[in-house]
């Protein structure tokens, strides 16, 4: 399966630290790999099919100053689609003057919605298909731009239709928020003043974030595995629903 990596915080923050520690696991996850952040409505996108050990595009995002309150990245380990660059993840689309940017994690069986409006996929992955359909069916209950409120009640009831085909964890952002479906394997944590130095599980790695931050800074990360060794992750139930906003858990929900 592979490997994601969501970020929001409500201050443009570097997420340097947690995506060294997301790519130290591509040496399992070696079929791509993608990030993309906002940059207020703007978006940067980088994607890869090299492994982010060994892709100059990775070197180069690691090497770049990334400040951002909305992130979204990945690792693949292939199951659907050949290794190519229009399948890897994260996938973005643009619905009501926003891009949208979703990254899937698992396996859908025999999904084939139809789609029948704007939203078609470029590469031959179930995530870009289950993509495509979500923001077709959004465009569908929605006549304008609705509340991230709204958003999120439209979301659980659409996400349990390709849940039904198989594992569905998902990061969905529209550079507003953070939303996070927990199929099988995610957790999430947030870090708030005051601010404690943390250690990469995977690498000899720590950052001091109280040197880093204000007190009033707040981020919250969400991950496929927890990142770090010291800090408490928590876990999603499966069918979670949950949106970040201002690096704040908004809301939580079932489907």
């Amino acid at each position: 399966m592979c490997q994601l990596l969501g970020m929001n915080a409500n201050t443009p923050t570097d997420v340097m630290f947690s995506f060294t520690g997301l790519a130290t696991r591509a040496a399992e996850h070696k079929d791509g790999f993608g990030i993309a952040f906002f940059e207020d409505k703007g978006l940067r996108l980088f994607v890869d099919p090299q492994s982010a050990l060994d892709s100059p595009v990775a070197e180069m995002v690691r090497r770049y100053p990334i400040k951002s309150d909305n992130v979204i990245a990945h690792i693949r380990k292939a199951t659907q689609g050949h290794v190519a660059l229009e399948n890897c993840h994260p996938f973005v689309r643009e619905l009501w003057g926003r891009y949208w940017v979703f990254a899937h994690n698992g396996d859908l069986k025999d999904f084939h919605p139809r789609l029948h409006g704007a939203f078609r996929p470029v590469g031959s992955t179930d995530s870009e298909r289950a993509f495509c359909w979500l923001m077709q069916e959004l465009a569908k209950a929605h006549a304008g731009v609705p509340t991230i409120d709204e958003l999120s009640r439209t979301l659980r009831e659409l996400l349990p239709a390709p849940h039904a085909h198989g594992t569905f964890n998902l990061l969905l952002s529209n550079g507003q928020a953070l939303w996070a479906h927990g199929s099988t394997r995610l957790y999430w944590l947030q870090r708030r003043h005051p601010f404690g130095r943390a250690r990469l599980a995977d690498e000899d790695l720590s950052v001091d974030f109280g040197a880093l931050t204000t007190p009033n800074d707040r981020v919250a990360v969400v991950a496929t595995e927890p990142l770090t060794a010291d800090e408490s992750w928590q876990p999603f139930a499966a069918g979670e629903l949950r949106v970040f906003v201002g690096g704040e858990p908004a809301g939580r929900a079932s489907g």
